[in-house]
């Protein structure tokens, strides 16, 4: 196991898109004045989450729908769901952060990293392991939930009186990524076959350059984190931000066994369950935590987990997934 995990490992680190993420990381920490405008950044973003939910759907049109979609799901769920209660108990024995900031960043590891799992979809896609199409619902399942245990999280222990408002769940639900993934989706699974032949040039051979342009994006935006909230990064929350993925993707990678997902379908699940929100959950607090301190959560999530996940973690998974799953 330990060739499967160095080789995909190196290969990773010297694909384009992870060799931009560095560039990207590397000019923001020099304070170089590079920039990619706003706007063409969510443009990116945007691109990424409709060709990935869109190829996802074309492959369910293709497949079809069978009781290991729905057990997949559920694990997702399940995992987004109970991950937040997880987190809290290892946050409040090891760390001094107030019980409100605990949940809070509690509900960011509950949550996914979607730019995580299109990463890992296409270090799949670039070693030809083939994975499910529904995967990309499982990522959309466990989105939200998280930051339903991170509510409950916070009145149990005094920490807030939050209560999931029609505000919050409208933050929640039409989320912009949400919406276009879930969105595309299900015009993948309408158009099928023939969306896929049409649509083929812009969803895939584009793919792998519209990433690095927002892997370089990601690199400076991680960057500019790392300087701001460098004062949340003592030694027991790092770790946490290091640990937990490891012991997210553990459970993910248990899930998956019974549920007989494929060796790829079984890195995705781990890579979900490994991954910290910093995009959905953040917006979603201001609502839901306002006493929260929002940089603690988003620079353990960004700063340490993002690029853990991104240069080891996802190696890691799959080269997990290939034993237990293969």
């Amino acid at each position: 196991m330990l060739q499967n995990f160095i080789e995909p490992a190196l290969h990773n680190l010297t694909s384009p898109a992870i060799l931009f993420f560095g560039l990207g990381l590397v000019a923001s920490l020099l304070r170089s004045d590079l920039a990619i405008p706003e706007a063409t950044a969510k443009l990116l973003a945007v691109y990424l989450l409709l060709s990935i939910g869109f190829r996802g759907g074309t492959e369910l049109a293709h497949h079809g729908i069978d009781g290991r979609m729905l057990a997949a799901l559920g694990a997702g769920a399940a995992l987004s769901f109970a991950t937040p209660f997880a987190a809290f108990a290892v946050l409040r024995a090891t760390t001094t952060l107030r019980p409100v900031d605990a949940a809070a960043v509690a509900a960011h590891y509950g949550s996914i990293s979607i730019v995580t799992f299109i990463a890992a979809s296409n270090a799949l896609d670039r070693q030809s392991i083939t994975y499910e199409g529904f995967m990309v619902g499982v990522a959309a399942a466990m989105e939200t939930l998280a930051i339903v245990a991170a509510l409950l999280i916070a009145q149990r222990n005094g920490a807030g009186s939050s209560r999931p408002t029609a505000a919050l769940w409208r933050e929640v639900i039409l989320n912009g990524s949400v919406v276009v993934l879930i969105g595309a989706l299900f015009i993948g699974i309408v158009s099928g076959e023939r969306g896929a032949a049409l649509l083929r040039p812009f969803t895939n051979e584009l793919f792998p350059g519209f990433l690095c342009l927002f892997l370089l994006d990601m690199g400076l935006l991680v960057g500019r984190g790392l300087e701001q909230g460098r004062q949340h990064l003592a030694l027991p929350a790092g770790l946490f931000a290091l640990g937990m993925p490891l012991l997210g993707a553990a459970a993910g990678g248990l899930l998956a066994m019974p549920i007989g997902l494929s060796p790829g379908g079984t890195a995705l699940l781990m890579t979900l369950a490994a991954s910290a929100s910093y995009i959905a959950v953040p917006a979603a607090l201001r609502l839901a935590l306002p006493d929260a301190n929002p940089s603690i959560g988003l620079t353990l999530s960004l700063g340490v987990t993002f690029p853990f996940n991104l240069v080891v973690g996802i190696p890691l998974y799959t080269a997990v997934a290939a034993w237990i799953a293969g």
